[in-house]
């Protein structure tokens, strides 16, 4: 199996987004409905919830509603309002060099994974990042200088909230700082828990750990895996490894300096980068965000696709053989 990675521009919600939506709305409605469309919010408490929470995207909604032809169920899961429960991987931490630099690895499914790095300029915000769910994001940089990034909590419960990839989306377009960031991470409900690392173009970092049935907590923590505070969920915990990458990656954070591109490498080998496919996730790519710089790079081993706000390469790359 290959993944196409595909950069996608458009500026205002337009035809390459509705295209976007109708290529994976068959996949995504499967999914919204996995536990019958009845388990989920209607339109009217899906469109209530963002009002009252995220009211600065109600506009952008409507716009990317009608764009996906106004059905009731596709309204229903743009909201990303109490959609069914997921679990990723993944690793993040913030290079202790003077350059403001975030590293992440994306540990899911590629079966169900959009492989999009969506560039828009959105409520006169340029936003450029990772695409969930055609406009939430896994992770991504604005043009104010901020960077976000998540890892699942490794927790069970779920919530009445929003799904975490609209939450980014909904932070990179309205703060411009980390302490702006952290604010809206606490306010916002979120249905499962999530860790998110925000990093701004002065350097400034902190990661929020979210959770639907508790008050979100604001750390200084550089690193984050798949746990919060403590291991909630053992069996979990020792499938993803969890408490053995955050002490890797609080050990290397200890040594010598080291470059960017070698803290970045680290990120391409065990054992941060998984090729577990065969047990359900692995590795699909690692990104780099340089916020002050507006900079976003993605990896793979042996291979590096570099773009920034000013060069956005709107393409493609055939670049990860995945087994079946």
């Amino acid at each position: 199996m290959t993944l196409i990675f595909r950069a996608l521009c458009e500026a205002q919600p337009g035809p390459r987004v509705a295209g976007l939506f109708h290529e994976f709305w068959p996949a995504y409605r499967r999914w919204w409905a996995s536990e019958g469309m009845t388990a989920r919010p209607t339109y009217m408490e899906c469109r209530r919830a963002l009002a009252r929470h995220m009211p600065e995207m109600l506009g952008l909604y409507d716009q990317l509603c009608e764009l996906a032809g106004g059905g009731d169920n596709a309204a229903r899961f743009l909201s990303f309002y109490c959609p069914p429960r997921y679990l990723a991987g993944c690793s993040q931490a913030i290079w202790p060099g003077d350059e403001p630099l975030l590293v992440r690895n994306y540990d899911y499914s590629p079966a169900a994974f959009d492989a999009v790095v969506l560039k828009t300029g959105w409520l006169g915000r340029r936003v450029m990042g990772m695409s969930d769910g055609v406009w939430g994001l896994l992770d991504g940089v604005n043009d104010a200088g901020l960077a976000v990034s998540l890892t699942f909590g490794g927790r069970r419960e779920v919530g009445e909230g929003f799904g975490v990839p609209l939450i980014l989306r909904y932070v990179l377009q309205t703060c411009s700082t980390v302490a702006e960031a952290c604010r809206t991470l606490a306010r916002v409900p979120c249905h499962m828990s999530y860790n998110v690392t925000a990093l701004d173009a002065a350097r400034r970092f902190a990661t929020v750990h979210l959770a639907p049935d508790r008050d979100a907590v604001v750390t200084n923590a550089p690193v984050a895996t798949n746990h919060q505070e403590r291991v909630e969920w053992a069996s979990h915990a020792r499938f993803t490894a969890t408490v053995e990458r955050e002490r890797f990656l609080l050990h290397r954070l200890t040594l010598h300096p080291e470059t960017q591109e070698r803290f970045i490498e680290a990120f391409l080998r065990p054992p941060l980068y998984s090729t577990a496919f065969s047990s359900g996730f692995g590795t699909l790519y690692t990104a780099a965000y340089r916020p002050r710089l507006g900079e976003l790079d993605i990896h793979w081993p042996g291979a590096r696709w570099p773009m920034s706000f000013d060069a956005f390469p709107d393409g493609e790359r055939r670049l990860l053989a995945i087994p079946a």
